[in-house]
């Protein structure tokens, strides 16, 4: 799956699960400072893909993701094909 897909479902689910408003999640945004998300959050978004994620993750690996686009960079691997 292409990270732009994966970026797009990563926004909805921000959008729906985090009420984050849609114009402010870009690539670039922090998910801690731009987004107001936490670690709790991060395990919760996983959680709310998991459908999605072809394995179990680990959420220690979300420890180095700062940016919404490291998210997408971390999950891309993990994503199951439709």
């Amino acid at each position: 799956m292409g990270k732009d897909t994966i970026f797009k479902i990563v926004k909805e689910r921000l959008i729906s699960e985090f009420k984050i408003d849609a114009e402010s999640i870009e690539p670039e945004k922090r998910l801690d400072e731009d987004l107001d998300l936490d670690s709790l959050d991060m395990v919760d978004l996983i959680i709310s893909l998991k459908e999605h994620i072809g394995e179990k993750v680990d959420p220690s690996l979300f420890r180095n993701v700062r940016t919404v686009q490291d998210a997408v960079d971390l999950l891309q691997p993990l994503w199951k094909a439709a």
